[in-house]
């Protein structure tokens, strides 16, 4: 009996108190004007290889081998500030929407596009995504698209879809299907196959509330939208949505891990995973767990928070936070993360 007893307490104490979820940490290493950075309003970030850009309120910049090499207006860029970002990976060209046009980086030259020149629906280019031979451009009147084999412009707004609103703010395209977050607008749904576009808006119509939870999509106000794995992330200023093609899932602050429900970009990793760039910090959704890492709100000091599916808070201190906790985007290399922040370029080095 005693034997027993022995052999209880020992695994009792080999047991944790409760068993913490494993959620992804990080070493995070912060680029501001300090050490190369051209502005510390970092609106977005692209990873291409070994080659990290960054669109700042100053400027393109380049991040390779420790060194970072700046592009603005009297290289060719359209307009010093950069909102968007996105890769042709067949080509290795560079697409930078800015506030006055859409601009490629090829080979080391710039060539520019704005409403005079092409059929950029308007100058201010809040998205842009790249798939097969179409470029998509999401601007503050209505989308474009460019075949890059033909040199061809299309024009969709309120007279040839169902936008009702004309603000797209984010693009996402892959071979089937495009979409579109519209500032005020809900999401657009555009089937490459048929030609056909198809709006999902929130059901309850209501701007402060939400009534009906996972009927629809979560708010009109939508900021960005990530399609993978033929799952679309929606994120809004009022919480953010999951859409599988048959249900929605929608998350907010009171029933989650999300530390806010102002969105400004959210970005799939997978069916079941993503990660959500808020107002209050960066949040990754394992598809069960939430993690945020933030500077502390209150403290300033780095700090990680774990929710785990009982709901669960767990806060901890880190040795190191993304520059600011105000998260403006996120792009992926390898287990590492690239953030931009309000007040900086942040590189969260994945601790193994």
């Amino acid at each position: 009996m005693r034997r027993i007893f022995y052999l209880i307490a020992l695994v009792a104490c080999a047991m944790p108190a409760f068993a913490q979820p494993d959620m992804p940490r990080f070493h995070w290493e912060n680029f501001t004007t300090a050490n190369g950075l051209p502005d510390n309003h970092v609106f977005c970030v692209l990873v291409d290889g070994s080659r990290i850009w960054a669109g700042t309120e100053d400027g393109l910049a380049a991040y390779e081998n420790g060194k970072w090499k700046i592009y603005r207006v009297s290289d060719g860029l359209a307009h010093r500030v950069v909102l968007s970002l996105a890769l042709d990976k067949r080509t290795g060209d560079v697409w930078a929407g800015t506030m006055g046009g859409l601009s490629r980086l090829s080979a080391g030259r710039f060539d520019s596009f704005n409403q005079l020149n092409s059929g950029l629906a308007n100058d201010i280019v809040y998205g842009i995504g790249v798939s097969g031979d179409f470029v998509w451009a999401a601007t503050a009147a209505g989308a474009s698209r460019l075949d890059t084999r033909t040199g061809q412009w299309s024009i969709f707004n309120e007279r040839n879809t169902p936008m009702y609103e004309i603000w797209t703010y984010a693009v996402s395209p892959a071979e089937d299907k495009v979409y579109y977050g519209v500032w005020g607008g809900g999401l657009l749904e555009y089937d490459v196959k048929t030609s056909a576009w198809k709006d999902y808006n929130d059901p309850d119509g209501e701007t402060e509330i939400v009534l009906f939870k996972d009927q629809g999509l979560i708010h009109e106000i939508t900021t960005s939208v990530s399609y993978v794995d033929k799952i679309v992330w929606v994120a809004t200023y009022f919480g953010a949505s999951r859409y599988d093609g048959r249900s929605w899932h929608n998350f907010l602050q009171k029933d989650s891990g999300l530390p806010s429900n102002f969105m400004s970009f959210i970005k799939g990793v997978d069916a079941n995973r993503a990660w959500f760039c808020t107002d209050n910090g960066l949040a990754f959704f394992d598809g069960t767990n939430w993690a945020v890492y933030r500077p502390s709100l209150e403290t300033g000091r780095a700090e990680m928070l774990v929710r785990d599916a009982e709901g669960k808070v767990t806060r901890t201190d880190a040795e190191s936070a993304p520059a600011h906790n105000y998260i403006l985007a996120i792009d992926f290399q390898g287990d590492d993360v690239w953030v931009a922040t309000a007040k900086g370029l942040s590189h969260g080095i994945r601790k193994k």
